[in-house]
């Protein structure tokens, strides 16, 4: 049962996350912003509503493992399991934007987490408010390179199709989104408690592994796809705005509405360790041969690492 209450769980909160991403970006355009804006803020917010309604789910519950175990693991899970994957299938090219722009920040984020974390063994909502700044620092200076290099790419996401949706259907997906967000973060925080209860291991490892990888299935699923039919993949840089998202946004925010506190020592001494592993491997692999390429024996290292790092978390 409580197997089924995480797979009922995940299922809505993919399906809440659809329809709120649909349900923005059509606001968004009734409120005349730019598909650029849409689509370096709204769409990057509303793609991170399900790990952010577990965490605050969790952290109110009283679970703060699960809490940061989520974006922990989603972080190691977009790297090691998501581009792993999806470079096996199809090379992945990596642009100078990654290494001058992207890459420090989701580093800088995770050294910053880490540091927060170990100073008080709590994020508490001090800290929480300065990751948000951070947030909106990042944004506004995405915004401001976008517009003067008239990069169009991170607004491809965006569906203009959705200009034309009429305010009763942006309200109807905004109240389906989260319904199944708020049902569906329910039902997968105590599936996975009471799992971690039956099988006598923590919800922190049921956090890094089952819940990571269920929030980061809708990704996968469409890199996968996308891979198989020769299309452009995923963007490296996707995958990092996701990554600092998960920091900046979900935990700034969960911080400021419940404080997070570090219940295993576990977190910071493997788990996080772990993150920072597989962020910092990017660099030197983006500049081995192939340069600026990452192709399928990459992928397969890194995916074999990612799972070396599952087995090890049940082994604990």
């Amino acid at each position: 049962m409580n197997v089924l209450y995480i797979l009922i769980g995940l299922a809505l909160l993919v399906v809440g996350g659809e329809y709120l991403v649909r349900a923005s970006v059509g606001l968004s355009f009734k409120l005349r912003l730019s598909r650029m804006v849409i689509g370096l803020t709204v769409v990057s917010f509303a793609t991170s509503a399900p790990e952010l309604l577990v965490s605050v789910n969790a952290a109110l519950d009283g679970f703060s493992d699960i809490s940061l175990g989520n974006v922990i693991g989603s972080n190691i899970a977009n790297i090691g399991l998501v581009l792993g994957i999806t470079a096996i299938i199809a090379p992945l090219a990596i642009d100078r934007e990654f290494y001058k722009y992207n890459w420090p920040v989701m580093m800088f984020l995770s050294v910053a987490l880490y540091f927060l974390l170990k100073s008080g063994g709590v994020l508490d909502q001090i800290e929480g408010g300065l990751l948000c700044i951070l947030l909106i620092v990042y944004l506004y200076f995405l915004i401001r390179k976008s517009r003067r290099s008239h990069s169009i790419a991170p607004a491809e996401e965006v569906d203009d199709r959705l200009a034309t949706v009429s305010s009763f259907k942006i309200f109807i997906w905004l109240l389906i989104g989260g319904v199944a967000l708020w049902g569906g973060s329910e039902l997968l925080v105590k599936g996975a408690v009471n799992l971690a209860i039956t099988l006598g291991i923590t919800e922190r490892v049921i956090a890094v592994t089952m819940i990571a990888v269920g929030t980061s299935v809708p990704e996968l699923a469409a890199s996968v796809i996308a891979a198989l039919k020769k299309e452009k993949a995923i963007s490296l840089g996707n995958l990092i705005g996701s990554n600092i998202f998960n920091i900046a946004s979900v935990l700034g925010i969960t911080a400021l509405i419940q404080p997070i506190a570090v219940k295993s020592e576990a977190i910071l001494n493997s788990d996080i360790f772990w993150m920072l592993g597989f962020a910092g491997i990017l660099i030197p692999l983006a500049f081995l041969p192939k340069k600026f390429e990452l192709g399928r024996y990459k992928g397969i290292i890194i995916f074999l690492a990612y799972v070396f790092f599952v087995g090890s978390a049940f082994l604990e």
